[in-house]
């Protein structure tokens, strides 16, 4: 994908593979920094094993071959090069805030159409606050519509936020294809990478995540904890305003039918 070729190419490569720690439900790599991915099990366990090939023998890799890894097809492999990739980027703090997507997409969205891709838990609150809310899931809850429902919402809203294992899962680029062009597009959650070439795609802002506590961060990963049970995190959001630098356009038309 291109996108993930334009992040790679913006990478700093020369830094070691410290550790690798993959857990039930995230991914957690140490190059420069820590950085996680989803892991997404109930995706990963419907492909044909070994899901990760070369397990044992990541750290022999060099930094950039275990972040070529986001191009594999096995959503593991994925998901270790995905925390790579965020393992190395060096995130400008000073241009990002200390929200979370919740509180970004609720500003954005009050009174609007809106399009979720990924079922998050604050999806009760944004009932209370949007005009039209769909959800779109690939393992819907009560309520949520199936994946194919991309196709038809999201073209339609107003405000589109796309779950960051739409990387992992190569999705990224076709939910992009489908926004509106006036949509404002938020990429969140701990996959998403925390990088201004995002906004060259026709993202307007990315809620991702730093570790601040690497060593507490990597062992809750490890001991198989969900991402509200990991600790040692902060929460930035990233825009292409505060980013200071207006992104070329490259977002297609939505298609009609």
């Amino acid at each position: 994908m291109k996108i993930l070729d334009d992040i790679l190419a913006g990478l700093n490569v020369e830094e070691s593979v410290r550790d690798v720690r993959q857990g039930l439900f995230h991914t957690a790599v140490l190059t420069r920094n820590c950085g996680l991915a989803a892991t997404l099990p109930r995706d990963s366990l419907r492909q044909e094993p070994p899901l990760v090939r070369e397990a044992g023998s990541l750290l022999m890799k060099s930094t950039l071959e275990l972040a070529r890894m986001c191009h594999s097809q096995r959503i593991p492999e994925a998901a270790i090069g995905m925390a790579t990739i965020n393992s190395l980027l060096d995130v400008d703090e000073a241009r990002c805030q200390e929200i979370n997507a919740r509180e970004l997409i609720i500003e954005k969205g009050r009174g609007k159409a809106v399009a979720i891709v990924g079922h998050f838990p604050f999806v009760p609150q944004l009932l209370r606050e949007v005009k039209d809310l769909w959800v779109i899931e690939k393992n819907p809850q009560e309520g949520d519509l199936l994946e194919g429902g991309s196709e038809t919402f999201v073209p339609l809203a107003e405000v589109v936020a796309i779950t960051g294992t739409a990387f992992t899962n190569h999705t990224i680029e076709r939910l992009l294809a489908l926004c509106s062009p006036g949509a404002f597009v938020v990429v969140l959650g701990d996959t998403s990478p925390l990088s201004p070439v995002l906004f060259d795609h026709g993202v307007d802002a990315i809620s991702g995540t730093v570790v601040a506590d690497p060593d507490l961060a990597m062992r809750c990963v490890s001991q198989g904890a969900n991402y509200r049970q990991i600790k040692g995190l902060r929460q930035l959001t990233m825009t292409k305003q505060a980013w200071g630098k207006r992104a070329q356009e490259v977002r297609p038309a939505a298609r009609t039918q």
